[in-house]
């Protein structure tokens, strides 16, 4: 039964909000519910409520009681808004992704090219997911904060530290003062205490968050810098301290997860500084910028 002391929350974003206001609250079970809700957002909008605790390794009847909880009658009812955001935000992609894994299913004999098939598919997916939630506005206060920083810190350990090393040569082309906090000789947390106010960390990190990229973020919050995350989710630990969070679904938890959809979404704010820093459009900084 919904609980009827408390109001469902009635649209998509109205959800988010309460999931994130209560999250700490919950219990460990019903926080990986939020978890899988948040990062998987179109999963949940065309899955039967059997085959969403199927891939979430939670049983259906505590989906169910997770909805009550928040005031819905059942999980459908909770569903719903999954629905309707799928509905206006990219009609007909589930359809294609769906023939795609189709045909993967009917000619797929697990030979090293239907492995790539298979990646390419998920990447397909995070792309989409990328281009759904990241907005115009974070994009350009971004790229207006890493234009203006005195140094740009970068910090990134695990599978994220190619995404920071990419970050780090393409600062450097721009000409933008930038440190990487490596994890070599364990200085990354006293370098990160050299961080001024007019500085800015750029911290990247996915599920399971590396404790000493989570430790560094959540001092420089505490100190007042700037910092711009790059995570799976609204519900990283990077969330509280940052300036702003770009939050890149992941659909599985795998050996085989893809940077493609990070990688792209920092390529694209290296461009945007690039066409910020490009003073004479003639001569450009970097010869290859061309059309900037």
């Amino acid at each position: 039964m919904a609980n009827s002391e408390i109001k469902a929350p009635e649209n998509y974003e109205d959800l988010i909000r309460v999931i994130h206001d209560r999250f700490e609250g919950m219990s460990k079970t019903y926080q990986r519910i939020a978890e899988y809700l948040t990062q998987n957002p179109n999963e949940v909008a065309v899955r039967s409520v059997n085959s969403i605790a199927t891939q979430s390794g939670i049983h259906a009847s505590t989906f169910v009681r997770f909805a009550q909880s928040l005031g819905y009658r059942g999980f459908k009812d909770l569903q719903e808004l999954f629905q309707l955001r799928l509905s206006t935000a990219a009609p007909g992609f589930e359809a294609r992704k769906k023939v795609l894994e189709s045909e993967l299913t009917r000619h797929g004999t697990g030979s090293e090219l239907d492995f790539l098939r298979e990646l390419v598919v998920r990447d397909i997916a995070s792309l989409q997911g990328l281009l759904e939630s990241v907005g115009a506005k974070d994009l350009a206060r971004a790229a207006e904060m890493i234009e203006t920083a005195d140094t740009i810190y970068l910090v990134g350990q695990l599978r994220a530290e190619p995404v920071v090393s990419l970050l780090r040569y393409i600062l450097t082309m721009l000409g933008r003062p930038c440190v990487l906090l490596d994890a070599s000789g364990g200085l990354s947390t006293h370098m990160a205490r050299n961080m001024g106010p007019n500085d800015l960390l750029i911290a990247v990190s996915f599920r399971f968050y590396a404790t000493e990229v989570v430790n560094i973020v959540e001092e420089a919050g505490r100190a007042g810098t700037k910092i711009i995350a790059v995570s799976d989710s609204t519900l990283s630990p990077l969330m509280k301290p940052s300036t702003i969070l770009f939050a890149v679904p992941e659909h599985d938890y795998t050996f085989s997860r893809s940077l493609a959809a990070p990688m792209c979404l920092v390529q694209a704010l290296m461009v945007a500084v690039a066409a910020r820093v490009q003073k004479d459009k003639e001569n450009p900084r970097i010869p290859t910028v061309t059309g900037l």
